[in-house]
Parts: structure tokens; C-alpha cells; sequence
């Protein structure tokens, strides 16, 4: 059937019952990212498939990881560099329609991730069969990467879901399990991983009917009536959380939908490719492939050998404690430590909850307690690979802590510190091991944040940076190594953006006036509320250091009144009801500054140049990683440094200059601009 094509990724089995098993297992890779070569070996496949028909064709994969994690960004990237995007999305479209074209019935047999492509040519399959494994995932998350599904999934998935379901998925990137995709009727069947072959066969030879619920939901949804009533609803609900100017592909999507969704296939494929096609183009979608290249640098750093099994956290605050608790969540054991069991049960409590929203299997959210014992005693030190000391910002009373942990702690074990700000070289001087002394400093709250900062210092093993980077990523969070200056990577460029904001608030411009510049820009909080939230005292004292830090003077504006320090108090900034700010409205008429952006934006960027001037990262990837994934700072910009060499460093240096002669010399810009004009 398939002599002379040259198959290097697929293993076609023409079986003797008449049915054709296609199992794809890419050669040069550990996944099926989907590659210019594997839709090219498909392509001749289906070409003689359709001369020679099976009974039926089942496509499953080779990997024990999954099936499809979807294209393979790296070439999508040098797809689009060479001007090729539009070529790469007709090509991919025509494949998939050419597997839905098929006169036999088709069923895809999904095991593990499916993702994007991978989901899209399950799509273009008849049924498909999925396993009822954990690892199974199913989803179409391209909007995070600026674009959205192109090859037939925003065609395909409507109308086999119907309108609400598949826009759930296709705008919030939820992904989906096996359970879940069949409640929606994405999936025809769920069974055991063992019995997928089997099932994916079973239904080539019965060809099940959907019910007939299913079908009428899809068919009324996708009405020309029912797209003018969706199509503006589902325009509020994305507003609500992302600006049309900075995020295009999700409003793209919608009114795509509403336009073409009821024409025939062929003339709505072509709709969704030039669609897709022009969104590959803006600089959003280049910004968040980039920022996704980023993360993939970080979950590469360290490895995977870390050797921590027994973590040990002294101090069970708000930090301690859910550090703690994620590290049992995420399968080591933990100890939780503090002076008194009063001070360690609130944390128990917040872990339990936690627990029941992350777990929802009994048998394994009651092991995943288990794991986490609370330890006033301090026993767990003796037992402990990792201990983490998470107590408050005082460097005397750390120094204490440590040189009383080393008396228990095995002599290979890893000590590091959460501060958030204290320099490495004032905490480690008294260490009897200070090649084994580090910073991982987490950000809250820890279960919502993924960035965690390795922080280094001048006597610190280099195989202690690996294996808390491979320990970072066992706990699913993004490692970022930093050195260990005052502030560190994140704080340090946080300081003056938070010292701007309070000091614009000071000379009287409404919270709401501040918050709504910084939301404008792309931050995803406000500095007013983000000051509240972490806390005006917290704000003051990192303010202080970095004032210090700096040769400067913490203005008066950081004064800290008693019941006042923000969200955890009920009041700050702004009075707080029910974890939500209340927010006086600006007055009438209000005339908003011209430079407010200017000068909340360009405190940031000028102390992220400083940064890199200063070494505090390697390099720049780092910088715009860290800044991202710790400050939330607007990924479709690309990070500090990328938007600085869109934007032009000359223009921005320039408005720096201009601004420290309005404010003074806060502005003044640092060391570090002329090397970025370059």
C-alpha cells in the first residue's frame, strides 16, 4: 500500500481484519511535535489511502508520553522568519481536510497530551477514543501564543461541541481531561490505556451515532442568529481580562466565527487562514512565542537530578507554610516547623484547602496530607535533604537560626533562605558550609506564582545552583538564577515602579487614575492595588533597602499608619471588602497626567537596565523571563529589555532625562542605556 514512500515518523500496520493502524513516533524527537516532514509523511499516506481503502483507519502514538503536543514551535518560528506562515497553515489545512475527507471512518486514539495540531487532527478524524489516565490532556491553547487554531479547530471543534464548549476551551486554553472532553462530546469514549487500541477498533466497526442532544446543541449554537447573540457576549467576557490592542487573536477568533461559521468547510478554512495568518504577523504573537522560548529555557535549566526528597521549612507564616505545602503537593515529604503549634496549624489549614482544590481523587489528596507533617520540634531537620528557612526579615535572628540548624542538619544537606531582599553575604558569613547556602526565594502567593529566584553568592557550589533548578522544576516552578544583591532581579525592579506609584499618589492623583495608566500599558494589577496587597509595611521595608541600596533617601510617602497597611488590614491605599478594593471614583473632569505612564513604566525599565549592567542575571533572555513570570510584566511586549529595543533605547533614555528634569534625579538613567543602542 505505502511502498516506495520513504516513511521516517509514521508505522502504517495494514492489519489483516482490514483496518489500517497508523501510529505516529517522530524520529528525531522525544514527542510528536507536529514538523514540516511528519505532515508530509501524512500527506502521502492519505494520498494512497484513498485510492486503496481500509475498512477504517485508527491514528494513535508511538510515545509513551502522549500523542501530539501540538507544531513544533521552533520550526513555526523559522516558518515565520522566512515569510512561510501562510504556506505553513494552507499546507496543514489541506492535510487535515484530506484525513475528514476520507471515505472510511477514521478515529483518533488519544493517550496523554493533545494538544493544539494534535487536538486539530483529532478533530478531522471521525470519533475519537481517549484513556482514562491522569496524563490525559486535551486542549487547543494556541491563543496564548497569539494566534489560534488554524488548522481547522475553530472550523471543526463548533461544530461538533457547539458553540459555548468549544469557545470555553478555545479562549481560556483549558485543558481538558479525557472524562471532561467526552461529557462535552468531544470524545466518543473513554477507556483504560490498555484497552485503547481495542476501543479505537471496536468503533471503526460500530461507527456510533452521538445523541441526539449533542447534535442539536451543535447545530443551534452555530446558527447565523445564534452567532449575532454569542459573538458579543463572549467579545464582554474576553474584555473583562484582556485589551483588544494587546491581545488580538481571542477577539479575532470570535468575530471570525461570527462571520464565516456557517459557511461550507472549504470557504470557512480559508476564513480562519486569513485570519490566523495575519495575527502570526503582529508583534503580540512574536512577543509570546518568544516569551514561550523563555520559559522553555527555564524549565531546561538544572536537569532533573536533584536529590531532595525530605524538604524541612522553618517559619509557617503565609510563605512557610504554602511553600510547604506545594512542595508536599507536588510528592516530597515535608516538615513544617515553627515555635508553637498555634503558629504552624493556620498554615495546616490553608495546605488542607489547597489540597482539596488541586486533588480531587480521596485516596490521593489524603497521601498528599500525609506528606506534610507540622514538626515543632524541629526533628525533620536531622532527616531533611532541603531545609528552607522562610522566617521573618531580620538577618540577626536568621544568622541564629542557621548556626542552630547546622547542628542537626546532615552534612550534605542544602540550606537556603526565602528573603526577599537581604544580601546572601550578610547571611552566610557564620555558615559552617557556605557552599551548600543559597536564596530560593519564592513570590506570593506560591500556589498562583511560577517564578522562583535561585539567588546566588561568592562562595556558593555551582552544582548547588543545578540541583535547586532541577528541584525548582519538580515542583513545577520556573527557576531564574540571580545574583544575590540587595532586591535581587524581581524586587529591585519592582521597588521604583511601587516608589513612583506611592509617590503619584501622594501629590494627589486618584489610585484608580495610577492603576488604570499601569493596566493600560499591559501590567495585570494596578501598582496602587499591587502596593496593598503585599502590604504597605512589606512595600516600606524592600522600599528601604533599595533606597539604601541606591544612596538614596525612602520618601516620607512610605509612612506606615497602624491598621493601615493595606489588603490584609481592610485597609491601605484603598479600604478592602471581601479581598476586593474598593475604589473611590475620580472626580469629575479629572485631567490625567501625560506623563504618568511615563514615569510608572520607565521606573521599571530604567532599574531593569541597571540589572543587566550590573550582572544581576547572565543575559537579557533572563532578565525579560524573570520579569515576566515574576511580575506579571506584559507578555505580549516581550519583557523589559525587548520592548526597550522595539521601542527604540535612544526615545526612552531621552524621556528618562526629560522626566529627572520635571522629578529630579530618581530618574536619571542608568548605566547600562548606550550599550542597548548598539
Amino acid at each position: 500500500m505505502f511502498d516506495g514512500l520513504r516513511l521516517v515518523h509514521w508505522k502504517p500496520d495494514r492489519r489483516s481484519d482490514g483496518y489500517l493502524v497508523l501510529t505516529l513516533d517522530r524520529a528525531d524527537e522525544s514527542v510528536n511535535a507536529l514538523s514540516r516532514g511528519v505532515i508530509d509523511e501524512l500527506d502521502s499516506m492519505l494520498e494512497r489511502i484513498a485510492i486503496d481503502l481500509p475498512k477504517g483507519v485508527v491514528i494513535r502514538s508511538g510515545k509513551a508520553a502522549g500523542f501530539i503536543p501540538g507544531a513544533d514551535i521552533k520550526g513555526f518560528e523559522q516558518i515565520e522568519a522566512k515569510g512561510q506562515v501562510e504556506d505553513w497553515i494552507r499546507r496543514g489545512q489541506l492535510v487535515y481536510q484530506r484525513l475528514a475527507e476520507l471515505r472510511c471512518p477514521t478515529v483518533a486514539a488519544i493517550h496523554g497530551h493533545c494538544m493544539g495540531g494534535g487536538t486539530e487532527m483529532a478533530l478531522a478524524c471521525k470519533y475519537r477514543v481517549a484513556s482514562n489516565d491522569e496524563s490525559t490532556r486535551i486542549g487547543l491553547p494556541e491563543v496564548k501564543l497569539g494566534i489560534y487554531p488554524g488548522w481547522g479547530g475553530s472550523v471543526r471543534l463548533p461544530r461538533l461541541v457547539g458553540a459555548p464548549a468549544a469557545f470555553d476551551m478555545m479562549l481560556t486554553q483549558r485543558n481538558l481531561t479525557a472524562s471532561a472532553a467526552r461529557a462535552i462530546g468531544l470524545v466518543d469514549r473513554v477507556v483504560e490505556p490498555a484497552m485503547l487500541l481495542d476501543a479505537a477498533l471496536g468503533i471503526l466497526q460500530r461507527r456510533p451515532i452521538r445523541p441526539f442532544k449533542q447534535r442539536a446543541l451543535a447545530w443551534a449554537t452555530n446558527t447565523w442568529a445564534a452567532r449575532q447573540v454569542l459573538a458579543p457576549q463572549m467579545v464582554k467576557q474576553v474584555a473583562r481580562k484582556a485589551r483588544k490592542e494587546h491581545y488580538p487573536a481571542p477577539f479575532s477568533l470570535i468575530s471570525t466565527w461570527q462571520r464565516s461559521g456557517g459557511l461550507p468547510i472549504h470557504a470557512a478554512l480559508k476564513a480562519e487562514a486569513r485570519s490566523v495568518v495575519a495575527l502570526a504577523k503582529t508583534p503580540t504573537a512574536r512577543n509570546l512565542v518568544r516569551v514561550f522560548f523563555l520559559m522553555d529555557r527555564l524549565k531546561s535549566l538544572g536537569g532533573k537530578d536533584h536529590g531532595i526528597s525530605h524538604v524541612h521549612v522553618v517559619g509557617a507564616g503565609v510563605m512557610g507554610g504554602d511553600i510547604a505545602a506545594w512542595c508536599a503537593l507536588r510528592g516530597f515529604s515535608v516538615t513544617l516547623q515553627d515555635r508553637e503549634m498555634q503558629y504552624v496549624q493556620p498554615a495546616m489549614d490553608r495546605a488542607a484547602k489547597l489540597f482539596e482544590k488541586r486533588v480531587k481523587d480521596p485516596a490521593k489528596r489524603e497521601a498528599t496530607s500525609a506528606r506534610l507533617v507540622a514538626d515543632v520540634e524541629g526533628a525533620g531537620v536531622a532527616k531533611a535533604d532541603l531545609v528552607i528557612e522562610a522566617i521573618f526579615e531580620n538577618a540577626d535572628a536568621k544568622r541564629a537560626l542557621y548556626a542552630k540548624l547546622e547542628e542537626t542538619m546532615k552534612p550534605e544537606a542544602l540550606l537556603v533562605t526565602n528573603t526577599s531582599s537581604i544580601p546572601l553575604t550578610d547571611l552566610r558569613a557564620d555558615l559552617r558550609k557556605q557552599s551548600n547556602f543559597a536564596g530560593l526565594h519564592y513570590f506570593n502567593p506560591v500556589a498562583m506564582m511560577p517564578l522562583v529566584e535561585i539567588v546566588k553568592h561568592d562562595f556558593m557550589a555551582p552544582e548547588m545552583e543545578r540541583r535547586l533548578a532541577a528541584f525548582c522544576r519538580a515542583i513545577d516552578k520556573l527557576p531564574v538564577p540571580v545574583a544575590g544583591t540587595p532586591g535581587f532581579l524581581v524586587n529591585r525592579i519592582l521597588a521604583p515602579y511601587m516608589q513612583e506609584a506611592i509617590l503619584c499618589y501622594s501629590e494627589g492623583i486618584p489610585g484608580a487614575v495610577i492603576d488604570k495608566a499601569a493596566l493600560k500599558f499591559g501590567m495585570p494589577m494596578g501598582p496602587i492595588e499591587l502596593v496593598d496587597t503585599v502590604g504597605l509595611d512589606v512595600a516600606a521595608s524592600v522600599g528601604k533597602i533599595m533606597a539604601d541600596f541606591h544612596g538614596q533617601v525612602l520618601p516620607e510617602a512610605f509612612k506606615v499608619e497602624a491598621g493601615k497597611r493595606g489588603k490584609k488590614d481592610g485597609q491601605g491605599l484603598y479600604k478592602w471588602e471581601n479581598d476586593k478594593a474598593i475604589k473611590p471614583p475620580v472626580p469629575e473632569g479629572y485631567q490625567v497626567p501625560t506623563d504618568l505612564e511615563d514615569r510608572l513604566v520607565l521606573s521599571m525599565l530604567n532599574e531593569a537596565v541597571s540589572c543587566l549592567h550590573d550582572g544581576v542575571v547572565s543575559d537579557a533572555d533572563l532578565l525579560d523571563a524573570g520579569v515576566i513570570f515574576g511580575t506579571g510584566f506584559a507578555p505580549f511586549r516581550g519583557g523589559p529589555i525587548q520592548y526597550i529595543r522595539s521601542v527604540g533605547a535612544a526615545s526612552l533614555k531621552a524621556k528618562l532625562e526629560l522626566l529627572a528634569t520635571r522629578y529630579g534625579s530618581r530618574f536619571t538613567p542608568r548605566p547600562g542605556w548606550d550599550a542597548l543602542q548598539e
